[in-house]
């Protein structure tokens, strides 16, 4: 029932991913999961050269979440390249690379040392990261960089281009449509939350970075809203992301409008779970009498006749 979901010219298993950053490469978890049977797997992020992330402590839990601070540690495209693209040669399921840079030329450098390659299926561009020093948020937050980075990435791929929004600013729509217009296949919505937790007894913070990205159940009333506003804005297909831990959740996105969801937090508690949310949205569209999950995608009955950004001015 979780019938293949078509971006660009790339066809996908199913509509549920797992999302970048808690899943690894794919490779890691091969032989626990059934990768075939997810829609595809964002990448932990790449950046041109290997970088160590933040000093620990960079995770912590928080009420029905988790903060990082992991600052986007990760192997380096060309050890990508060399390590893992054969290692993920056999995979039955879609890769997609997930790019993070500090600059438009090193997004532009890491797409095209990756673009050759069949393995990586598409791009997702990480404009929104809020635990990084340099670039990651910075990007997000600006309009102009935001339309300029899916600018200049569209030239270099006939790939999917998919850019990965921050909720962190005030209209999410404004800058979905900037990705849309400079030629974006598809957006990710939302990226992490800034957050914080303090030690009451030490009187610190519990991130060495004092501030990091909330994750997990905590954010999904908001991720929802931000997925209602960018479906009701564009045209392109929404990645919902934030907070899906079950199949419940999942058909809360498809309904305000993602045409996929992307697993993330819940990743760290069963690495199986897209697997079992991919079930369970099966049967609820038997349960149902619906042919197509796509039948579900911005069913949501909320004609209020007041659009989702003034309702909230």
């Amino acid at each position: 029932m979780n019938e293949s979901f078509v971006l660009r010219d790339v066809r996908f298993n199913n509509r549920i991913f797992v999302a970048s950053g808690t899943f690894g490469y794919g490779d890691e978890v091969a032989e626990l999961v059934e990768l075939d049977r997810l829609g595809g797997i964002m990448t932990k992020s790449l950046s041109l050269k290997p970088r160590d992330g933040n000093p620990p402590p960079r995770i912590t839990e928080t009420a029905s979440g988790m903060l990082n601070s992991i600052g986007l540690a990760n192997i380096g495209v060309h050890k990508f390249i060399e390590a893992k693209i054969p290692a993920l040669e056999n995979l039955a399921c879609a890769v997609i690379a997930n790019i993070a840079a500090s600059t438009v030329e090193e997004y532009c450098d890491v797409l095209e040392l990756l673009d050759p390659y069949k393995r990586v299926d598409g791009f997702e561009i990480n404009v929104s990261c809020p635990n990084v020093k340099e670039g990651g948020l910075s990007f997000g937050t600006d309009r102009t960089k935001v339309a300029l980075i899916t600018k200049e990435l569209r030239k270099r791929t006939r790939k999917p281009l998919i850019i990965k929004l921050t909720p962190n600013v005030t209209h999410i729509s404004e800058f979905a449509r900037a990705a849309e217009a400079e030629g974006a296949d598809a957006v990710s919505v939302i990226n992490t939350l800034i957050g914080m937790a303090v030690n009451i007894h030490t009187k610190k913070p519990r991130l060495s970075t004092v501030t990091g990205g909330l994750s997990g159940p905590a954010i999904k009333p908001v991720a929802l809203a931000k997925v209602f506003e960018v479906y009701k804005s564009v045209k392109i297909p929404v990645f919902g992301i934030g907070g899906i831990a079950t199949w419940e959740d999942a058909v809360e996105f498809f309904l305000v409008g993602a045409s996929a969801v992307q697993v993330g937090t819940k990743n760290f508690v069963n690495p199986a779970s897209a697997i079992e949310i991919s079930k369970g949205v099966a049967e609820y569209c038997v349960h149902h009498s619906i042919d197509n999950v796509s039948q579900l995608v911005g069913s949501l009955n909320a004609d209020t006749g007041v659009s989702v950004i003034q309702s909230w001015l």
